[in-house]
């Protein structure tokens, strides 16, 4: 297993401290030019952390011989394994005080040696945090305590093919560990798609999305992995399972729901049978400016209550639209996009345009094709946002993203409340001003979800206690509004509040008993969802 940690150095790098690709990180000039629009940031940026300027102590455990081929002692690759990528991590990565690294980092290729791994941690007493792309941005990768005796990092990315098509059904059983690319190249050929996309979507599983009910690309319908899933195939530390594949089932309650968003506690998800697409032909966007963020909301309820469900339909307010060079005009900007793989979809665009400038929208020029400069940008933007949020972090800003869901009646009330008091406990946290800045990234006919970024000079050196206080804050503020503490980012540990806050007890009575049942000895995930 030294090889093949060798190997993941020896293709193109992932930055082990941040986001995505080492070599897309903003250099020292980008890096200052973006701290010089912020009062409050260093005045040069903390440097690039180095996996050899770490402590990182000798394994407290040794895998025994059977399993050594499937274990790295690796430090790069326990460095890497050790937290996900949200703000927080990032910056602990920065300052060199990085989460408890794993002791050890194992890459299963088969079930077996997942449940050989599981059963060797049980009887050690060695905690197991189940690892897909490690894109992460609540906590729920990385291990907080001193319960277990060592950690064992459990990458399943070594299961990453496509073992079999079922083109009559549209479906393909799939293995956890694939990446996003690397799951559609293997349906290409077939001419079928997952179509999932999130943000993260070259850095993360198939079995991540699963685990922590990840959020795609669609704004509508088909919005969550949930929707996508026929059958899924766990390996627990008291046995393995299948649910069956079918359609559909009324058979009670769903043994797949049980398990999507489980984030590892319960069993590791080893393969899925997966609900498939032909891959879409006709495509049609646009986008409308609104000189009014309320009028803008109306506009985008009518759009999702019409039924003409649209593939996007983001809602950017006046700051984030600036912030990804969209508009820079202090308009709010709708983003919206159908697709289809048998139909044109250039009338449903249109029906949608009418709604919105029924509600005071002003579709851009040429609307209804595909090369609209606002939406191009948006698109740009959000695929490097994260890169940038790095080099913010590097010159000790605060930047970092949360996100929710409400129904429309409380949806502006809670959007204002968010923008006042996360705005004025960041000016009051690091004395400097505060934007918070919202999209709607996914809408339904009865709410929406709203997504905020957060931005501001840092308290250098303060930057984890910043965003944790400010962190709470908005957990507050979502919990007396009655919106969830997560639309599609898992709960992790740093959600884990204000989910215990928001589940029925009789729930959590069922999920600790779940867990005792599935997981006698303690040892997947400690600390998420249940203790």
């Amino acid at each position: 297993m030294a090889d093949a940690a060798t190997a993941r150095r020896t293709a193109r790098a992932r930055s082990w401290w941040g986001w995505g690709w080492a070599d897309e990180h903003p250099d020292d000039a980008e890096c200052a030019a973006l701290g010089a629009l912020l009062p409050g940031t260093l005045p040069r940026p903390l440097p690039v952390p180095q996996v050899a300027d770490l402590r990182i102590a000798r394994p407290a455990v040794e895998p025994p011989r059977s399993l050594a081929h499937l274990v790295t002692a690796d430090p790069e690759a326990r460095a890497a394994h050790a937290m996900g990528k949200a703000y927080r991590d990032v910056v602990r990565a920065l300052r060199g005080r990085p989460a408890r690294m794993p002791d050890l980092v194992a890459w299963p290729a088969k079930d077996q040696d997942v449940a050989d791994l599981l059963d060797w941690a049980g009887d050690r007493g060695v905690a197991v945090i189940p690892y897909g792309g490690g894109s992460s941005v609540t906590g729920g990768v990385e291990y907080r305590g001193d319960a277990h005796r060592a950690v064992v990092s459990l990458d399943l990315t070594a299961m990453d093919r496509v073992l079999e098509v079922d083109t009559d059904s549209r479906a393909a059983r799939i293995q956890a560990g694939v990446l996003g690319p690397a799951l559609e190249n293997q349906l290409r050929p077939h001419g079928l798609t997952l179509r999932h996309f999130p943000q993260s979507f070259e850095f993360s599983t198939l079995g991540g999305w699963l685990a922590t009910r990840a959020g795609g690309h669609y704004a509508t319908v088909h919005t969550h992995i949930d929707d996508f899933v026929q059958s899924l195939r766990l390996v627990t530390p008291a046995g393995a399972g299948t649910s069956w594949q079918v359609p559909a089932s009324g058979a009670g309650p769903s043994p797949d729901r049980l398990f999507l968003g489980s984030e590892g506690t319960l069993g590791v998800i080893t393969e899925a049978w997966m609900r498939l697409q032909d891959r879409p032909h006709h495509k049609a966007s646009a986008s409308v400016r609104f000189a009014d963020f309320a009028a803008a909301l109306r506009g985008v309820r009518a759009i999702a209550q019409s039924g003409l469900s649209p593939a996007n339909c983001r809602l950017l307010d006046p700051g984030e639209a600036a912030l990804s060079g969209a508009a820079r005009d202090g308009s709010s900007l709708l983003v919206l996009g159908f697709e289809s793989a048998a139909v044109p979809v250039d009338g449903a665009l249109a029906q949608a345009l009418d709604l919105a400038r029924a509600h005071g929208g002003t579709p851009s020029s040429g609307s209804g094709g595909r090369g609209d400069e606002a939406v191009g940008a948006w698109r740009s933007a959000f695929l490097r946002m994260p890169y940038l949020r790095d080099g913010l972090a590097r010159m000790g800003a605060v930047v970092e993203t949360f996100e929710t869901a409400a129904t429309w009646k409380r949806l502006p009330t809670l959007i204002d409340a968010v923008r006042e008091e996360v705005g004025a406990a960041a000016r009051e946290a690091t004395g400097h001003p505060a934007a918070v800045n919202c999209r709607l990234t996914h809408v339904y006919p009865d709410g929406a979800a709203p997504y905020f970024t957060v931005l501001a000079g840092g308290r250098p050196g303060d930057e984890v206690a910043v965003w944790d206080h400010l962190k709470d804050v908005a957990t507050e503020v979502l919990h007396r509004h009655h919106a969830t503490i997560t639309h599609h980012h898992a709960v992790g540990r740093d959600h884990r509040l204000g989910y215990d806050r928001q589940r029925p007890e009789p729930f959590a009575l069922a999920l600790r008993a779940a867990k005792a049942a599935l997981d006698p000895h303690g040892i997947l995930n400690p600390g998420v969802l249940v203790d």
